[in-house]
Order: structure tokens, then C-alpha cells, then sequence
């Protein structure tokens, strides 16, 4: 666990270093991409993000018109929104749009990881196993229960009284 914890630290200060994000791309008007992209939403809990997709890129990643490391200073956040892209091996060659919404920081990069990962598996239906296996393509439904009639909250029951 320590190790992976190392080795996605160190991908992401690799990742810093090796493309000057400031340089790669004016992030106050919108880049023009030549040829096609995908599309994909992804959700966890409240938080929904819609990923575009756009290949022969070089490893940018906007988010909210920011980039990833301003947009997500938490290094564990960055690891969460990059880790499809390291396991499918693309994390150079692909370029990404992304505009989030609803939930909280951590809940929002998840959300970005589904919608990366549902891209993935539209551009190369064999990476299916692999993030599958790590739990990247399954939604997240868990939202907050609504509260109930006659009770406090969602579950809770008034204090029982003897007398």
C-alpha cells in the first residue's frame, strides 16, 4: 500500500516536471483540438463530471478550465483522476476536458477517474478487465437518505420513553 502510495507520487511530480502545463496551453480561452473527441459522464455520490476525450494529445489535463495539480492541490486527488490512465498506459498521448460539478474536492476527482475511465473503455474496449478490476467502472450511487416522516433523521427514531 506504501509503495503505491510512493510510486503514484512520484508519477505525479514526474508528471509536473515533465510538461509545463502554463506553457502547454492558455487555459483562459479554449484550445482548438483537431479531429474528434468522446464523451463520458461520470457521477459519485452528488458530484458529476463530463470528460472529453481528445486523442494525440500530450498528457493535458483541464479541469473547470484550470489545470489538474491548481484545480486538485491534494497530491491523493491527482493520483484518484490520473490512476485510470496509468493503468491503460495512455497517460501521455491523450488529452482531457473536463467540467465538473455538485459534491465536495474528493468526491468530484472520483467522478473525473469515472468519466476518464468510461472514456478509456470507448476508445479500447480490451482495458474493460483491468479497470474493472480496480473498481473504476462501476458508479458510485451512494447518496444522502432523505428524512422520513414521524422520525428525526434519515433512520433515527425519537427517544422511547417509559414514562
Amino acid at each position: 500500500m506504501v509503495d503505491e502510495l510512493d510510486e503514484l507520487e512520484f508519477a505525479i511530480s514526474q508528471d509536473k516536471s515533465s510538461v509545463p502545463l502554463e506553457e502547454a496551453m492558455d487555459y483562459s480561452t479554449t484550445r482548438e483540438f483537431t479531429g474528434k473527441y468522446l464523451r463520458a459522464v461520470g457521477k459519485r455520490k452528488t458530484a458529476s463530471a463530463q470528460v472529453r476525450l481528445y486523442d494525440k494529445g500530450s498528457g493535458i489535463i483541464v479541469v473547470n478550465g484550470q489545470a489538474l495539480a491548481s484545480y486538485f492541490p491534494v497530491w491523493s486527488d491527482q493520483a484518484a483522476v490520473i490512476q485510470p490512465l496509468r493503468l491503460s498506459g495512455l497517460q501521455k498521448n491523450l488529452d482531457f476536458s473536463i467540467v465538473v460539478r455538485g459534491g465536495g474536492k474528493t468526491g468530484q476527482a472520483q467522478a473525473i477517474a469515472h468519466g476518464i475511465a468510461l472514456c478509456l473503455l470507448k476508445l479500447n474496449p480490451d482495458l474493460r478487465s483491468v479497470l474493472r478490476a480496480k473498481g473504476l467502472v462501476t458508479r458510485d450511487a451512494r447518496i444522502k437518505e432523505r428524512k422520513k416522516p414521524g422520525l428525526k433523521r434519515a433512520r433515527r427514531a425519537p427517544q422511547w420513553s417509559k414514562r
